[in-house]
């Protein structure tokens, strides 16, 4: 019927409307009883006419019908839609939609079409839908046909492609006409031509409609039939055991049932006679094989079915093939749809090692901007900073609170971020004026004196902003993700966070390579002591370069928290991968904490997609990965020269 029904809505499709039309009333004059009493069978007589008289309001009035809206008038036994205005019920004209003013409720009699018929009015629904002028109810039934995926659908769905106006939507149609194709074109060359087309396109839906082609079935044989279009011949002992195998010759009533240890215990007690079984007196049959020979004698006198023995088991598997059998009788469109298959999965391993790297890569970007401030303080100082993370902390705090004063997100991001660098600048400045300064040299009690202080930091933001997460929210154009394809997509925070990276890595380059601050930095990081013979003050070097290395984890921290959750312990999460990122790279160096970064980020990501049930072995495997390498590189890939390198 549904196959009817397509052929008709295809037609209808291609036919323009004329002013001559039949009106909808008098077709449902006709059809009267099978109007009012719908069933399976005679609902497509009424179809094939509403469908013949191309009628527009022949769609509104398929609505309602499915929708138990149609009433007819006893009266006369005209036609009406009953809709409820305003909590009145109200009958329409089904050719002008005007409303009835005046009419007796007792005189109706509602058309109710039971849940088959309904469903097939959904189909034709849908298929009516494809041309409809409103773009929405067009995409609602391209949505409907990719759920059910049914033969009755693709020629309606064909027909429609051309006079689509919408591309993408005209591109979906196309797409999902192909794979209509594969699975039921009409001749087996238009299905090959289908699945090729398919070769290129990496979505879930298309591989599941190719597996769908190349499903198979378990079979068992003498010999495989020379008509049978097999899939693979399967090995006993490495595709199937040797029990499954005998059990599937039962199950094709190739070889005889197993007899097992309670068969034949129950065939023994039903032939007991004179205290003994076969000849075996009862009281003897306390073991196995004491029974089983009474059962054999049991089977010599004809009484039990025999008992089949191993060898018989290995000889009758050995006597029969096993083979999966393709569902799809034709060999030419199996081979077509492994060989597209085949193609897809490789690229979808390259697609989703390109994924992987995105991942890495983005990974890396975070860990490099939360080190690279730990790098310079570290490289220059010799300091170990504890309180490294509870910096990064503040700076997303910092931008936390700015949203809370400036609405717009994506104003509120530019302010915080310079904000962030002055507050955590000052911080790390006082920090260095009333701490660090009386620790230089003393690396012990500088790492005890900044892990207190990372703690004081914590609780003092736990007393402020409390324990739950903070939301930082990112500006709408940062909301989804780039799609290049079914497999690869980045988030569009991700990209935000790695352009950061790439301009802090640019302006650190600038200031240590172009300015004087950077020189002098560069000069007392290579030895001090010269650079205080020319004029350098390292106290004051010192003390900008930890507030230098403050202000970047500050703005690190506005990054940050735009992806990750903004908590007071939040810094603990990164300070020891910025450690890790510092001195894999080489201490002091902004090429090495780049390297670093990227190193960790690579390995993390590639461990993680080795073993994806469990993060913590991963962060694990990734320790010991860089012990081992610092036993071999302890000074990082990018060593520094100068000062660092000789302490």
């Amino acid at each position: 019927m549904l196959r009817l029904i397509s052929l008709a809505l295809a037609l209808w499709l291609t036919v323009p409307v004329t002013a001559a039309a039949q009106p909808l009333q008098a077709i449902l004059q006709t059809h009267q009883d099978e109007v009012l009493q719908p069933g399976r069978r005679t609902v497509s007589v009424v179809m094939d006419d509403l469908v013949a008289s191309g009628l527009p309001q022949a769609l509104p009035f398929l609505e309602a019908w499915r929708d138990r809206e149609i009433v007819q008038r006893g009266s006369d036994g005209l036609f009406f839609r009953a809709a409820s205005i305003g909590g009145t019920l109200t009958l329409l004209d089904l050719d002008t939609g005007n409303a009835i003013e005046e009419f007796d409720a007792d005189d109706l009699t509602e058309a109710r079409p039971n849940g088959g018929v309904r469903r097939a009015i959904g189909d034709a629904l849908v298929q009516f839908q494809l041309s409809d002028p409103d773009i929405t109810k067009r995409q609602t039934a391209v949505e409907a046909i990719a759920r059910s995926m049914d033969s009755s659908q693709l020629a309606p769905l064909a027909a429609s492609i051309a006079s689509e106006p919408d591309p993408v939507l005209k591109e979906t149609k196309t797409r999902l006409a192909g794979m209509l194709g594969a699975l039921f074109a009409d001749t087996a060359a238009a299905r090959i031509a289908a699945i090729e087309a398919l070769s290129g396109d990496l979505s879930v839906d298309v591989r599941a409609v190719l597996n769908t082609v190349l499903a198979t079935d378990p079979q068992v044989a003498v010999t495989a039939s020379e008509d049978a279009n097999v899939a693979r011949i399967l090995a006993i002992g490495e595709d199937i055991t040797a029990i499954e195998a005998y059990d599937r010759l039962i199950a094709a009533n190739l070889a005889p049932a197993l007899i097992s240890g309670s068969d034949i215990r129950a065939a023994l007690v039903e032939n007991i006679a004179n205290g003994a079984v076969g000849g075996v007196p009862v009281a003897s049959l306390n073991t196995d094989g004491a029974r089983a020979v009474a059962y054999d004698a049991l089977s010599a006198q004809g009484i039990v079915p025999p008992r089949v023995t191993d060898a018989e088991q290995a000889a009758a598997i050995a006597a029969h093939t096993f083979y999966l059998q393709y569902s799809e009788a034709d060999a030419a469109i199996t081979d077509a749809a492994d060989k597209a298959l085949t193609a897809i999965e490789a690229k979808v391993a390259l697609n989703q090692g390109i994924d992987l790297g995105l991942d890495a890569l983005s990974l890396a970007s975070i860990y490099f901007l939360a080190a690279i401030g730990l790098a310079i303080t570290f490289g220059v100082m010799g300091v170990i900073n504890m309180a490294h993370g509870e910096f990064i902390m503040m700076g997303a705090y910092t931008g936390f609170v700015v949203q809370q004063f400036v609405p717009d997100y994506t104003l509120s991001i530019i302010i915080a971020l310079p904000l962030a660098f002055s507050i955590t600048f000052g911080a790390g400045v006082a920090m260095e004026r009333l701490v660090i300064r009386h620790l230089y040299h003393r690396p012990l009690e500088t790492l005890l004196a900044t892990f207190g202080i990372s703690i004081a930091l914590q609780q003092l933001a736990k007393n402020i902003f409390g324990t739950q997460a903070r939301p930082l929210t990112s500006p709408e154009w940062l909301d989804g993700a780039l799609v290049f394809n079914d497999v690869v997509a980045i988030s569009y925070i991700r990209i935000a966070i790695f352009v950061l990276a790439l301009l802090f890595l640019c302006l650190i380059l600038f200031v240590l390579k172009r300015t004087r601050l950077g020189l002098e930095v560069r000069a007392v990081t290579q030895n001090p002591g010269m650079a205080a013979s020319m004029g350098i003050n390292p106290d004051r070097i010192n003390m900008l370069t930890f507030g230098l290395g403050s202000g970047i984890a500050g703005i690190a921290g506005v990054a940050i928290g735009l992806y990750a959750k903004v908590t007071s312990e939040m810094g603990a999460d990164y300070i020891v991968q910025s450690f890790m990122t510092v001195v894999v790279g080489g201490v002091g160096n902004v090429w090495g904490t780049l390297a670093g970064a990227s190193l960790i980020g690579f390995l993390q990501k590639g461990i993680e997609w080795l073993n994806p049930s469990n993060t913590l072995a991963a962060q694990t495997y990734m320790i010991l990965f860089i012990i081992l390498f610092i036993q071999f590189r302890p000074k990082g890939i990018v060593a520094l020269k100068g000062r660092a390198a000789a302490d």
